[in-house]
């Protein structure tokens, strides 16, 4: 019905329509010539071709972007070298540019505890980042894609510390009607089918005054991961047997709920991973008056990730399974949706541009994940076994039930912008822009984790002999989402609020100290104000047992955490033209990313010597990280401008780096916090061409070489008064009963940062000819290269060893993971990608193939979930595409 729904509207608004190709306006005093093909982009703010821009950016005109079956980030990763996507699925990822990483971590708790990114989405001038869960735009009308690499502080703020992706999308036109229908279908192999419509309509309503431009999409992407059958035995291996007392042994099945048997039959499924974009978007442009206009924009998008998108290689039982399947036991999801409403008013004041933009966002995020793995960790068994010398019924024989568990995260985020820019003509020797920026930005989340399966003590319990754990909930007097007990089950929680308003100045000077030489200089003062509220509860607490409620956990209001950050970011450049059509520049700039808090400051890391108190009180904050950029670069035409060649090379020191930590085996507690950790630098080179040797013929490549080298090595220095090693690094532990050493827990001098291949690559081209009966051919092929890369940075110990620790020797010679952040190594692949098709009048049919070697490369390997885990390449996919514009 909701397929039909749109369909059937689409169709009614149409009644004669055409496409749109609108772009943001040149100014009136700059007509950039352009060859054909080439993209007018606004990178600096003002209308320029991409040639003229003294910095490395990519772009893709929505024409590319259809021609190519663009519609979602994992699709345009392909044609961007030197961006790198951590994700566990559709909108659950982060983007990274030329190595600016420290890890991704992604999933359960990601709006309370993850930093905010340092690559700013936009949708015009709107912010769509959010921590581990960027928005993932559809393309649909889109009017081109820009990717600006390297600090955009000056005129972007502190979201683009390492970069920018921008989508602009279609204006409406006041003069004439357009549309454009399209719709596909076609197969995943090994997996569903797969169908996609959308359809455009461009009208104006008082011609050349008003126009309302509107746009439908409907996409659904066919599941191709089966979740197949598993058993789950309690095995001797299990990391949490020391609570029985019986020597590292599990128990036996008497001793167990359903005399030990486990499985998820009712959960077994082919498929399981289908994926649904709908949504739409509707811009209304009126001209005012001469020189003055005023857009409004809404736009609204769902997306519906249901199943898991990690694949494993092994049951919960650590039995062999095969490629592209799982054997979760508890549904997952991820359900995504957003509203945005935009609007800008721009027009002139004598020879002044002056342009406002505001914008409105609120996104929802239902998230849901299997957690069962949890009950083979130490605190798993913990929360799902009593007796022996757990906290309940101590004492007593041991005792387990269900090892059945899921977390389940509600986000909902609020975004506000305003800014307004004062532009000079663009016909004078200096020209400026000006401008001032306000932003609120607000995150609600409440995460809880299903995992004690304990029986919870009710009012019909005698509350001296039963065995019952307490319910709980946010800790009175905190800030509350979502007041009230939670679930029986849920053993921990969050409910939080975090958040900042800022507002910046901003300023950038262009000086023609020749005709061929310019000079620019800007600069943007910043202020945050950030905020975290809210409570951690959990039953971890001897008062929870045979109790109806209990309180345990950190009242994160009572900890303040107010912070204000405030200061100035630069970028300077100077550009020549020696020749008409070639232009050498050098860059340097500066970005920047603000801080943020943890759940709360609490003890870790046992003194090796007695009596063993802390030696780490963990920080409740951390500070925010900056990026200096240096950066060379050659942009060209060449061979009567057949050929454009841009080269790069850049050099970029990377400070204060926000990272996240987790690492229990060493001392460092169960819960992940947030801290600032090594410096690295970044070194590189980018080259980029684009050819069109004759007439229908078309190639575009790019590639990049990156090289990011950590250039310090802190610790974490004891900050307990009666510690042993206090004022000093931390290189020891005592845990279960022995001191052990801890490891460089930020890694060492030389290491690499994550999600940093050393070379990413695109080649693609395109030959179209005419053939008889009117009838235009072509044919169009392309390959990406991504090079091997870790998922993690060196602060976190290897996936692959059994180190004793951190993981764990296993049956069938898995290695278990005693951690959900260890570091694994990602093998490099290539992806290729081939269409042919034709058209004829208004109609245009493609026949496509994407991933046509079939691989099934992992892009994210971790061990989230306390299982190694792979997030593989999308496999191959072929359909047919039909679109008519009229």
């Amino acid at each position: 019905m909701r397929h039909g729904l749109f369909a059937g509207c689409a169709l009614a608004a149409m009644g004669g329509a055409g496409v749109a190709h609108a772009a943001d306006a040149p100014a009136a005093a700059e007509t950039p010539s352009t060859i054909p093909g080439e993209i007018l982009v606004t990178a600096q703010r003002r209308t320029q071709s991409v040639q003229s821009v003294p910095m490395t950016l990519q772009a893709l005109s929505g024409d590319a972007l259809s021609k190519l079956n663009v519609t979602t980030f994992s699709d345009l990763l392909k044609y961007t070298p030197n961006v790198t996507f951590g994700n566990n699925g559709p909108g659950q990822g982060a983007i990274f540019m030329r190595g600016l990483s420290a890890g991704y971590g992604g999933e359960q708790s990601a709006g309370t505890i993850s930093p905010f990114p340092n690559v700013a989405v936009y949708l015009d001038d709107q912010s769509m980042q959010f921590p581990a869960h960027n928005a993932d735009v559809y393309v649909a009308d889109i009017e081109r894609v820009e990717v600006l690499e390297g600090p955009q502080g000056t005129l972007f703020g502190g979201g683009a510390q390492a970069g920018a992706v921008r989508y602009i999308t279609a204006k409406p036109k006041l003069d004439k009607i357009e549309g454009k229908i399209e719709g596909s279908f076609g197969g995943t192999v090994g997996g569903a089918a797969n169908a996609a419509f959308n359809a455009m309509i461009n009208l104006p309503i008082i011609q050349d005054k008003l126009a309302v431009r509107a746009v439908v999409y409907d996409d659904h992407h066919g599941g191709y991961i089966d979740n197949v059958y598993s058993t789950f035995t309690r095995m001797d291996t299990d990391l949490g047997n020391h609570y029985f007392n019986l020597g590292g042994k599990t128990l036996p099945a008497s001793q167990q709920s359903n005399s030990g048997k486990y499985d998820n039959a009712n959960m077994v499924k082919n498929n399981y991973n289908p994926v649904d974009y709908v949504g739409g978007r509707v811009e209304v442009a009126w001209n005012i008056a001469p020189d003055w206009n005023l857009l409004v924009a809404e736009s609204y998008q769902s997306l519906d990730a249901e199943g898991t998108f990690s694949t494993q290689s092994y049951s919960y039982d650590y039995v062999p399974i095969g490629t592209l399947q799982s054997t979760t036991f508890e549904p997952s999801y991820n359900k995504d949706s957003y509203w945005n409403t935009a609007w800008t008013i721009d027009g002139k004041i004598g020879d002044f541009k002056v342009l406002y933009t505001g914008a409105y966002m609120s996104r929802h995020i239902s998230s849901q994940g299997d957690y069962t793995n949890y009950a083979r960790a130490s605190y798993g068994t913990f929360y799902q076994c009593t007796g022996g010398s757990t906290y309940w019924n101590t004492g007593a024989t041991p005792y387990c039930y269900a090892p059945n568990a899921y977390w389940k995260d509600t986000i909902k985020t609020t975004h506000e912008s305003h800014e307004v820019r004062i532009t000079t003509p663009d016909n004078k020797r200096i020209r400026a822009i000006l401008g001032g920026y306000y932003e609120s930005f607000k995150i609600k989340d409440v995460n809880d984790w299903y995992y004690r399966t304990i029986p919870g003590c009710t009012s019909a319990d005698d509350l001296t002999s039963s065995v019952c754990v307490a319910s709980v909930g946010p800790i009175a007097g905190s800030t509350q989402n979502e007041p009230g007990l939670r679930n029986s089950a849920v053993a921990f929680g969050e409910d939080t609020q975090r958040g900042y308003k800022q507002f910046a100045f901003f300023g950038s000077v262009d000086f023609d100290l020749l005709p061929n030489l310019t000079l620019t200089a800007g600069t943007r003062y910043y202020n945050y104000n950030e905020f975290e509220t809210g409570s951690q509860y959990g039953s971890f607490s001897t008062s929870c047992y045979q109790a109806l409620t209990c309180s345990a956990g950190i009242n994160i209001d009572a900890n303040n955490d107010h912070v204000r950050y405030h200061g100035f970011k630069s970028r300077g450049s100077i550009s020549w033209k020696p020749a008409e059509h070639t232009m050498l520049y050098a860059v340097f700039s500066q970005g920047f990313r603000p801080g943020g808090f943890n759940r709360g400051s609490t003890g870790a890391v046992r003194d090796p010597e007695e009596p063993h108190g802390f030696q780490l009180q963990r920080p409740g904050s951390y500070k925010p990280d900056t990026l200096t950029n240096w950066e060379i670069g050659l942009k060209t035409d060449l061979f009567d401008r057949k050929v454009q060649f841009n080269l790069s090379g850049y050099y970029m020191v990377w400070e204060n780096v926000q990272l996240t930590y987790f690492n229990p085996a060493a001392g460092f507690g169960n819960t992940a916090f947030a801290t600032n950790g090594p410096n690295y630098h970044i070194k590189g080179v980018e080259a980029q061409i684009v050819a069109r040797p004759m007439n229908g013929l078309f190639f575009q490549g790019s590639a990049t070489y990156n090289d990011s080298k950590q250039s310090s090595s802190p610790c974490f220095v004891s900050n307990i008064s009666t510690s042993s090693s206090y004022g000093k690094c931390i290189t020891q532990v005592y845990s279960s009963g022995v001191v052990r050493s801890v490891a460089s827990p930020f890694g060492n001098v030389g290491d690499t940062t994550p999600f940093s291949p050393h070379v990413q690559a695109s080649f693609r081209g395109r030959y179209d000819w005419e053939g008889k009966a009117g009838m235009n051919w072509f044919a169009s092929g392309g390959v990406s290269y991504t090079g091997p890369m870790y998922n993690q940075p060196a602060t976190y110990p290897s996936g692959t060893v059994a180190d004793g620790q951190s993981s764990f020797a296993g049956p069938n010679g898995v290695v278990i993971p005693g951690s959900t952040l260890l570091r694994y190594r990602m093998s490099g692949y290539a992806l290729l990608d081939a269409s042919f098709g034709f058209s004829k009048d208004k109609w245009t049919v493609t026949i496509y193939g994407e991933n046509l070697t079939n691989t099934h490369a992992s892009t994210f390997t971790n061990s989230a979930q306390f299982i190694k885990t792979e997030i593989p390449v999308r496999p191959l996919v072929y359909g047919m595409k039909v679109s008519m514009k009229f």
